[in-house]
């Protein structure tokens, strides 16, 4: 099994056309995930890597039976592809998109509040099942099937805590970056959730970073709620106060986003945490033999 995306997952690329659009379809394409459709306003009629394009997600959804979508459009766009996709019933939407004002996503997230739909970022890098379907720009030879979940905040962090995970002989069931974003569409706990329900999920990892609480949400959830083992890295230890670092949402306001706090909530809440990526790997080998 797996959470998010399967084997059932039928994709529109929104902004397909465009250079980075067109680049990772080939690249999912190439992974195995069924690209049905791709979209990009008046180029309704043409091919890209033989996938067809039409003008609208509706036009799309009802032609090819699409049930997922990912987005490649430039920021200023990006919330109205979000809404569009939602109105055409689309359930899982991936934005890539990075950039979007958090004005504009604390509307997207309302909006999707009473709506069938989930979506994961803006600024994520997307959703892996391995040996399965990729959706996004993850590097799809780093994964393995297995039974590790990954959930991170950063895209580059996964990247390497998954290689150091894979080159340790282990794999990963699902694997994704939420997004390092202050206002995003779904959250460590929601991915815990669907973690807890996944048979095939033995133990997760979530690499957090400084900025905000969620990581320390997170970690009393997990403390009350989540049974399977969880493993953590914190990436942010030297940033100073007051200094946006990287990501829209890591700043420290206060002791509160820190990463000490962080790792101190985690540890407290019977998480172990690694000093480095390749130690999270290392303590994830100790535990499943």
């Amino acid at each position: 099994m797996s959470i998010f995306v399967d084997n059932n997952t039928r994709l529109v690329v929104q902004g397909i056309t465009g250079r980075d659009g067109s680049f990772h379809t080939a690249q999912m394409l190439k992974y195995g995930t069924k690209v049905v459709a791709g979209v990009t306003p008046g180029r309704g009629g043409q091919k890209v890597e033989g996938v067809p394009v039409f003008n609208s997600v509706s036009e799309a959804a009802k032609k090819t039976n699409a049930n997922t979508s990912v987005i490649f459009v430039p920021a200023k766009f990006a919330p109205d592809a979000i809404y569009e996709s939602t109105d055409a019933g689309i359930k899982l939407i991936v934005c890539i998109s990075e950039g979007i004002p958090a004005i504009e996503m604390v509307k997207v997230v309302a909006y999707l509040k009473d709506k069938d739909c989930r979506l994961v970022g803006p600024n994520s890098p997307g959703v892996v099942s391995p040996d399965d379907t990729k959706v996004g720009i993850l590097p799809g030879h780093i994964f393995k099937k297995g039974n590790v979940g990954v959930v991170s905040r950063s895209g580059t962090l996964t990247y390497e805590i998954v290689d150091h995970i894979t080159k340790a002989g282990l794999g990963q069931s699902t694997c994704l970056g939420i997004g390092g974003d202050s206002v995003i569409g779904t959250k460590f706990i929601e991915c815990l959730e669907l973690f807890a329900k996944d048979k095939d999920t033995e133990a997760v990892v979530i690499v957090g970073e400084i900025g905000g609480r969620d990581e320390q949400d997170t970690a009393a959830y997990i403390k009350q709620h989540f049974n399977k083992p969880v493993f953590g890295f914190i990436a942010g230890k030297t940033a100073p106060p007051g200094k946006r670092m990287g990501h829209a949402g890591a700043i420290i306001a206060g002791t509160a986003g820190t990463a000490a706090e962080k790792i101190k909530a985690f540890e407290d809440n019977g998480i172990k945490v690694g000093e480095t990526p390749a130690d999270v790997a290392r303590l994830l080998k100790e535990h499943i033999k």
